[in-house]
């Protein structure tokens, strides 16, 4: 069952073959709009931080843990209409036992860069 986090948000893992790697979608939805009417930022980094946390979570292949989300930087690059598709691709570039560094970018549908992020994940094994 998915977290409620991702329930809410409508966030769907499309691809995870790859350890360290994630691919997840997401409508772009009204309820989550400010008030000019685009989508808020901090329902963009809900979004990130929920593909950036699961490209963490199988990178340590064999283990079973909690990632928790150190620090993130977001860069918006392009406005969000409601009703845009959005796809969120994110990936570990380093990591070890105890850390991840995790880069991810979110496109809309036409392909177009909407967003950018890092961000350090810290590991906790789940018991």
């Amino acid at each position: 069952m998915p977290p409620n986090s991702d329930l809410v948000l409508g966030a769907l893992c499309t691809d995870k073959s790859v350890p360290g790697r994630t691919s997840w979608t997401m409508l772009a939805d009204e309820r989550f709009a400010n008030p000019a009417g685009q989508l808020q930022g901090g329902f963009l980094c809900a979004f990130i931080d929920t593909a950036m946390g699961s490209a963490a979570v199988t990178f340590v292949e064999g283990r079973k843990v909690f990632s928790a989300n150190a620090e993130m930087k977001v860069s918006f690059l392009a406005p969000v209409t409601v009703g845009t598709q959005l796809r969120c691709d994110a990936e570990v570039v380093s990591g070890g036992a105890r850390v991840a560094f995790v880069e991810a970018t979110v496109f809309d549908g036409a392909g177009k860069r909407i967003a950018r992020a890092s961000s350090t994940y810290l590991y906790r094994d789940r018991g």
